[in-house]
């Protein structure tokens, strides 16, 4: 069992750590007003509904309601534990906790079959990466990064390393550590023989490239043959802790580049990702041997504005650079393409131009989406042929038509009728029918560039005792005597919304047990996740702290006087049950209750 963390540390690492500073790691937040907003990174969406209060030191979403402080947010996004969380905490605000036990353990909320997969994978890539730089086995592998241009640092940046010639060092070494045969067979590190049933390593003589996911847990490999053996890139398959469509490779490390420059650059292969590394791009990602996916998009928007692509020159690459750029176009992002010459990659292009070229005239010399899309359509055209002159001018309509800002669409206009010596008027009269003839179908889709989103919280309009009930919980969380007035106002009635009573339940046992006023330290004490977000939700409310007598007085009217509406209701309709008995004593004394229920509103 984990060991408890006392009560004063808790308080002690909430009061060091800021709440903006630790979801700003995992959301790209902006400041409004008091507030800062950003995308929900527990529910997909375009449009902020994501708030961080400094001031309260939690966090709230108004669309899908998640919400708590700093320690719930590691614990929902992450997937820690409360201890796991404070370890993690601690750790960042330098507060020793000297906590033993199994508190301190890795995902510790994964699945037990997950977690050894990932704890099997670890102990391999420190395995690998040991044999390639420190032993006469790997020193073969190692003198060919070196003279590939790899240098010690980025060989011990990604973790680089060297699988034995050995048919079964992985099987006997994982094995040895008490792992099981079948579970590591299912992570794809070794493979069984269908004759025999024995197990035999995957990865043999290869130059080991570890993947690591969002959290930096080693989840795959990719190894690259020495010698001239087929595949020349060996991967792990997708197993349950290794889903390609969902992986951007060095996300872990380039996250905190990409926020601070507010810009990806979005390579095809980790090797790209390494060699741009190499040159001083420090922002750089890759997909692993997919296409981008929805999962990869909503992954960069919550981190960043602007993508550059820098795909192969070749047709397919080109090509995927055309659905990509598509994709993060609609997702809104701000999207440059960085072309390469002609049958060269990244790594080509440095080795043979180096570092400084490949900053400033690749990345640096970035084109703009529309710019990159004139020489997609040139592609297989011959524009002397006035057939394909044509085609060509009508395709980089339909797109200058999608442009949402005027200045945009005049100087590509512009440039296309100095280009082909064509009257600017005609093309603008073709432009307008372009966008009359697409109007109705492009309402509904996404735009790269928007009016101002708005921040506001969602207006919902509740009944008057509901808006009381959370009015009266705000103050009461943060005055210990407004909450015992409350109690003793109430006389024993209950609140009307269940988790608002059960709220205040917990509130008292929360002052009982001698806890000072503090909503964030509440939200420790609470354990049920569906309150800890309605108390996320209160507390959000734009209400001054200060509370009259009279105020409070009114909320408690309000709660009081839905519950004896509700109980007019009840009377009325005994009262026509009676006349319908004809009854009509029972019904005429009825009515008399109603009347005096209805002179204490």
């Amino acid at each position: 069992m984990a060991e408890r963390i006392a009560e004063e540390k808790v308080n002690e690492i909430r009061q060091a750590v800021e709440i903006v500073d630790v979801i700003g790691d995992y959301v790209q937040l902006k400041k409004q007003g008091r507030n800062y907003f950003g995308l929900c990174p527990f529910h997909g969406e375009n449009s902020p509904s994501f708030s961080v209060s400094p001031d309260k030191q939690i966090y709230h979403c108004f669309g899908c309601g998640a919400g708590g402080n700093v320690f719930s947010f590691l614990m929902d996004i992450d997937g820690l534990s409360f201890q796991e969380a404070a370890v993690k905490l601690a750790e960042s605000a330098n507060i020793e906790l000297k906590l033993e036990g199994p508190a301190t353990g890795k995902n510790p909320q994964l699945p037990e079959g997950s977690k050894q997969m990932i704890e099997a994978h670890e102990l391999l890539r420190k395995f690998y990466h040991h044999l390639l730089v420190n032993t006469k086995e790997g020193q073969e592998a190692l003198e060919y990064l070196l003279n590939r241009g790899f240098t010690q640092e980025s060989i011990d940046t990604f973790q680089i390393g060297y699988s034995l010639p050995s048919w079964d060092f992985a099987v006997k070494l994982l094995e040895k550590r008490g792992f099981s045969l079948d579970l590591i067979s299912k992570a794809g590190l070794v493979i069984q023989r269908e004759n025999d049933g024995t197990y035999f390593d995957r990865f043999r003589n290869r130059i080991m490239f570890p993947i690591l996911d969002h959290q930096g847990n080693t989840i795959a490999f990719s190894g690259r043959a020495l010698g001239g053996e087929e595949p020349k890139y060996l991967n792990s398959p997708e197993t349950q802790i290794f889903n390609k469509s969902k992986i951007l490779y060095n996300f872990h490390l380039a996250r905190g580049v990409i926020r601070k420059q507010q810009q990806a650059v979005l390579f095809e292969g980790f090797a790209d990702v390494i060699s741009a590394n190499r040159a001083g791009v420090e922002n750089g990602v890759a997909t692993m041997g997919t296409s981008l996916t929805e999962e990869h998009i909503s992954l960069l928007k919550r981190n960043v504005q602007g993508v550059t692509i820098c795909y192969d020159s070749d047709k397919a690459g080109i090509e995927a650079a055309f659905r990509a750029s598509n994709m993060l176009s609609k997702a809104g992002f701000a999207v440059r393409v960085a072309t390469m010459p002609d049958g060269m990659d990244p790594d080509d292009f440095i080795k043979v131009h180096g570092e400084e070229k490949f900053r400033n005239d690749i990345i640096g010399s970035s084109a703009t989406l529309m710019a990159f899309k004139l020489i997609y359509y040139r592609r297989g055209k011959n524009l002397q042929n006035e057939g394909d002159r044509l085609q060509y001018i009508e395709e980089v309509l339909k797109e200058i038509s999608s442009l949402n800002k005027a200045v945009e669409k005049d100087l590509y206009l512009r440039q296309l009728a100095n280009e082909f010596s064509l009257s600017l008027d005609a093309l603008a009269q073709q432009l307008n029918q372009l966008v009359q003839a697409s109007g109705p179908k492009r309402q509904n889709q996404p735009r790269a560039e928007s009016k101002p989103v708005s921040y506001a919280r969602k207006s919902e309009l509740k009944p008057a005792y509901h808006t009381a009930e959370r009015r009266m919980i705000f103050h009461m969380m943060r005055d210990a005597d407004v909450a015992y007035k409350v109690q003793e106002m109430l006389a024993g009635s209950t609140l009307n919304i269940d988790e608002h009573q059960a709220i205040i339940t917990y509130l008292f046992a929360y002052y009982e047990k001698g806890h000072d006023p503090d909503p964030s330290a509440f939200l420790n004490y609470l354990q049920d996740n569906k309150l800890k977000r309605v108390v996320a939700d209160i507390e959000m409310m734009p209400l001054n702290e200060e509370i009259s007598d009279q105020e409070l007085s009114d909320y408690i009217k309000q709660v009081l006087n839905y519950q004896k509406m509700l109980k007019i209701k009840e009377k009325m309709a005994e009262q026509k049950q009676a006349e319908r008995q004809n009854d009509f004593l029972r019904a005429a004394a009825i009515a008399t209750e109603i009347i005096q229920l209805r002179k204490t509103l």
